[in-house]
């Protein structure tokens, strides 16, 4: 089998391997979810009939509970419910009663397009923020800026939201405070999404910035003229990426939370005031449906940055596999040749990840 044979079997060994993890952890969200939820002491057809001030007789009550599915025992009810699931079926929202399927989806877009816009504000703003604040010589102002990413992420979003609406639709009428009536309405909820993530971006980045910056090949690249520009953006930042890439999962799933505050604030519509309805109205399907389209996002980030370390650090190789420890190094012998050198292997990026921190 050729070299090119061989890389291609491993690196489809290897997405076969990610595709099982990324199913267990779908399992697994969705059978933690469905146990939290149905332990639950509330009654969510109760709850969408009245509860104690409604009409409904208790023979009504029966047969809506028969119609959901609820009037089953909890094994029973997982089985069906999972099963569905394996069948693209999430079933029927309690609260409207319509698919799951259809409301996620019609929430889909404009949080994407919120959480995209905000990951981009987030991005550019961290990345700035840590570059200017490793760059500059002035000690006062590197530790003020150094300062400001601890501050942004212990301002509650909401609160962040509140007052950029006070400043910037009341006193000043430049945006729209709610709804979703095109791009100007999308700035403000986008800024306030973004101040938690880009300080998260900002504080890790700086850190790793600030390391990378005494490595001896910064010396190496002084020696040979390269500039503090040139040496920043080029060399510095581009092995301080790596580390902060890693987070990128945490971050995204941070942007996903922030949106049920900020669609809430803002009055938009997407998947957080969604998941803030069906959890109010504890409409069970539309919750399990939404825990699963997050850990679904949630696994491809996560390997979407795993084939993106290669192209930042050549040093990574996905499907190396650590070598064992050699044993102890025999005498040579007189008149023995000395066995040829094996090639060092790639480092795994385990290794490579945890030389980067």
């Amino acid at each position: 089998m050729s070299m090119t044979d061989a890389s291609r079997s491993r690196i489809a060994r290897y997405l076969a391997s990610r595709l099982g993890q990324a199913v267990i952890v779908l399992w697994a969200a969705y059978t933690v979810s469905f146990l939290v939820l149905y332990a639950l002491p509330s009654d969510p057809v109760a709850l969408k009939t009245g509860g104690d001030a409604s009409d409904v007789t208790p023979e009504q009550l029966a047969v809506l509970k028969a119609k959901y599915g609820l009037d089953q025992p909890l094994l029973v009810q997982y089985v069906l419910r999972l099963g569905g699931v394996l069948t693209g079926d999430l079933g029927t929202s309690i609260d409207t009663g319509r698919p799951v399927s259809q409301v996620i989806g019609e929430a889909i877009p404009p949080t994407l397009l919120l959480a995209g816009f905000g990951l981009l504000i987030a991005v550019l703003t961290g990345t700035a923020l840590a570059v200017v604040a490793t760059y500059v010589r002035s000690r006062a102002l590197s530790t003020f800026l150094l300062g400001l990413p601890p501050l942004g992420v212990a301002i509650p979003s909401f609160w962040f939201g509140l007052i950029l609406i006070q400043l910037l639709s009341f006193q000043l009428p430049l945006f729209p405070a709610m709804g979703d009536r095109g791009f100007p309405s999308l700035v403000l909820p986008a800024i306030a999404l973004a101040l938690p993530t880009g300080a998260m971006i900002a504080q890790l980045l700086s850190k790793s910035l600030a390391a990378a910056l005494r490595e001896p090949y910064i010396d190496t690249a002084l020696a040979k003229g390269a500039g503090r520009v040139r040496i920043h953006l080029r060399h510095a930042l581009r092995n301080a990426a790596l580390p902060a890439l890693t987070v990128t999962g945490l971050i995204v799933g941070q942007l996903l939370s922030g949106t049920v505050v900020t669609e809430t604030v803002f009055s938009r519509p997407g998947i957080g005031r969604v998941t803030a309805t069906a959890v109010q109205q504890q409409d069970i399907p539309v919750v399990q449906g939404v825990v699963l389209f997050a850990a679904l996002v949630f696994v491809v980030v996560n390997l979407a940055v795993d084939l993106v370390y290669p192209l930042l650090d050549a040093r990574i190789d996905l499907t190396a596999t650590p070598r064992p420890p050699r044993p102890p190094r025999r005498p040579r012998s007189v008149g023995r040749t000395a066995a040829p050198a094996h090639a060092e292997t790639p480092p795994v990026i385990d290794a490579v990840l945890e030389d980067a921190r």
